[in-house]
């Protein structure tokens, strides 16, 4: 048992909060008088959950975040838990970016925010955090991650995506193993996602154009920006080719840091290697929080 460990029963309570009449759902770990404020958004096919797995402390970022000084709120993105049926009131990027800012404002009433707010993003989740992040009203937020995602599907991915391509007949491909890969990445229990599974919105369906619209918004974030893919990850490609091409993207940021994490399929928040992972990151939440420079190297500097 690590020094850590004993401190990882911090309590994660669920909350709802109104925004426009619409209920957005979170889960919240909160830390006395915090260095600052944590907002996780989960990938497709989940929900906040991602990052407090049951019966898995250990594999907890919101536990461990708040562990290490950081107030968490992992919000359950447009269209999932509490916001689920509500999807014709946020049909649009700008309206789901909107909730989302509005719904976090809401859920830090009352609350500390340290020296300001970073944002965290898994696979999918990493789509509404870039839009939150070159929006105007990124230039607020301490700095950003973005894991599991990048602009070219790995082989595995590819392949069952263009044969459903060539033929929109066949039922959409399920990505479920390349997702899930390799299995002893993950316990026995938490492979799969069963315990923290949920039905993804319509929109996420339709992403024509998006690699070009991620290029275009991507040049506008002007924080911090941190970039992770999986050692075994197979949705993406991956490698330091990989990571270099994703970080030559983020032109307006003052700094790129590169992370290949070691031991870790797709899915790095419930894997074995989740605390590695999230030590790992929260050291650079750390450093964003200390308003630590860029050095003149610094862009693309691969970790790991």
């Amino acid at each position: 048992m690590t020094s850590l460990e004993p401190e990882l029963t911090t309590v994660v309570r669920r909350q709802v909060v109104g925004v426009r009449g619409v209920p957005a759902s979170a889960l919240v770990a909160e830390a006395p008088r915090p260095q600052a404020v944590i907002v996780v958004l989960h990938g497709g096919a989940t929900t906040s959950a991602y990052f407090d797995h049951p019966g898995h402390p250990r594999l907890s970022l919101l536990r461990t975040a708040a562990a290490a000084g950081f107030t968490v709120l992992a919000l359950d993105r447009p269209g999932y838990g509490s916001s689920a049926g509500h999807e014709d009131r946020m049909r649009t990027p700008e309206q789901r970016t909107d909730f989302a800012y509005e719904a976090v404002e809401a859920l830090l009433v009352g609350r500390e925010r340290g020296v300001g707010v970073f944002l965290w993003a898994h696979s999918a989740g990493s789509e509404l955090t870039v839009r939150m992040a070159s929006d105007p009203r990124g230039a607020q937020l301490l700095g950003v991650e973005l894991a599991g995602m990048g602009l070219v599907h790995h082989p595995r991915a590819a392949r069952a995506m263009e044969e459903w391509r060539r033929d929109p007949t066949r039922t959409r491909p399920s990505l479920r193993h390349a997702l899930w890969d390799p299995p002893q990445a993950y316990p026995p229990d938490v492979h799969g996602g069963r315990r923290i599974g949920a039905t993804s919105p319509a929109y996420e369906g339709h992403r024509e154009g998006w690699q070009e619209e991620f290029t275009r918004l991507a040049a506008r974030v002007p924080v911090p920006v941190h970039l992770t893919l999986a050692e075994y990850e197979q949705v993406w490609a991956n490698g330091p080719e990989a990571l270099a091409d994703l970080a030559s993207l983020f032109t307006g940021s003052p700094r790129v840091v590169l992370h290949e994490q070691a031991g870790a399929g797709h899915n790095t928040s419930v894997g074995r290697t989740a605390l590695a992972y999230h030590l790992h990151v929260l050291a650079f939440v750390e450093e964003c929080a200390l308003g630590v420079p860029a050095l003149p190297t610094e862009r693309g500097r691969r970790d790991g």
